[in-house]
């Protein structure tokens, strides 16, 4: 029997039923962390507390949701659950972007930057590295994995050790304005840069959400998804630029926060127990938000800010990541 011409039917005629169950579920432990945010502590000046507390929660979840988007399109394309996005450099890429910047300008120069512009250069500059970077690496139909890992892992090498060398000839002062940049903070998000972030993911998840079917295609492999009669090479340079905008607009944004991606992905795979990326991409934008948003909570709440989220996710995301490489080895 001849297969349907057209590819994201084909799949849809033989997937089983979308176990939106489990999206609705993570909806809720969203929603319920929400609440807590936003509630829990109140006391004093109340409107003006859940006007900076809205502003916080906004920018949690446009990063946590974007950076679990990118991951999941980003391991798609790769064929490969353990890569994603910030592995390839762009942390590097951003601080390298803020050490260059304070060598520059200076304290004050930089300082008297534009929110805006500064916001508007560290995203353009590093979606036209992403996409030259990705661009080149899947030249090669992107079957080579370990090589693009390793680009990746050399790229941000460099891009560290010519940060370090730069901070290493600044003064005391310029270089506590680097430091500061070195961890994501929520503490002090540009509404301006906030609004531009949350108009960008709102444009790009249902683009994401329409290409699911082409994405399950791309799933099976680029041999089988061109005997579906899908342009794979075609749908890979679409996704890329999706993904790239997706981290490069959250880096920007908050700073450097790459494992949240690992995390909100993996969850999505082991809590939905499905491919289909019709559930995965809701899934995963979700549970990154929620990760944040949990992780938030309990050191504004709990330990009174003591300690730094990026920091704590990054060390989880680390052992998650080397679980799965192992695991992967051992197999």
């Amino acid at each position: 029997k001849a297969m349907p011409a057209d590819a994201a039917a084909a799949l849809r005629h033989v997937a089983p039923p979308l176990p939106l169950r489990a999206v609705w579920g993570i909806g809720a432990v969203l929603a319920l962390a929400c609440v807590a945010f936003m509630t829990l502590g109140l006391s004093g000046r109340i409107g003006f507390i859940l006007e900076l507390r809205a502003v916080k929660l906004a920018a949690l979840l446009v990063v946590g949701g974007g950076i679990g988007t990118a991951t999941v399109l980003f391991q798609t394309v790769a064929a490969n659950r353990i890569l994603t996005p910030g592995i390839l450099g762009f942390d590097a890429l951003f601080l390298f972007i803020q050490t260059a910047l304070v060598k520059t300008l200076g304290c004050i120069g930089f300082a008297s930057l534009a929110t805006g512009a500064k916001f508007l250069i560290e995203t353009g500059v590093m979606m036209v590295a992403a996409a030259a970077l990705f661009g080149l690496l899947f030249r090669s139909r992107g079957s080579d994995l370990s090589r693009m890992l390793l680009t990746g892992v050399i790229i941000g090498v460099l891009l560290r050790s010519l940060a370090g060398l730069m901070q290493r000839l600044m003064d005391p002062s310029e270089f506590a304005v680097v430091q500061s940049a070195m961890f994501a903070s929520f503490n002090s998000v540009d509404r301006t840069n906030l609004a531009i972030a949350a108009a960008l993911f709102a444009v790009i998840l249902p683009l994401a959400q329409a290409m699911a079917g082409r994405l399950d295609v791309m799933a099976l492999g680029r041999r089988n998804a061109l005997g579906l009669g899908l342009d794979h090479d075609r749908a890979v340079l679409g996704v890329l630029a999706l993904v790239a905008a997706l981290t490069a607009c959250a880096t920007a944004l908050v700073g450097p926060i790459s494992f949240v991606g690992l995390l909100a992905a993996s969850l999505a795979h082991r809590l939905t127990g499905t491919h289909r990326h019709a559930v995965l991409i809701p899934a995963a934008a979700m549970l990154g938000a929620a990760i944040l948003v949990i992780g938030q909570t309990v050191f504004e709440r709990v330990l009174g800010q003591q300690s730094s989220l990026a920091v704590i996710i990054e060390f989880g995301g680390g052992l998650l990541f080397l679980t799965l490489v192992l695991k992967g080895v051992l197999k």
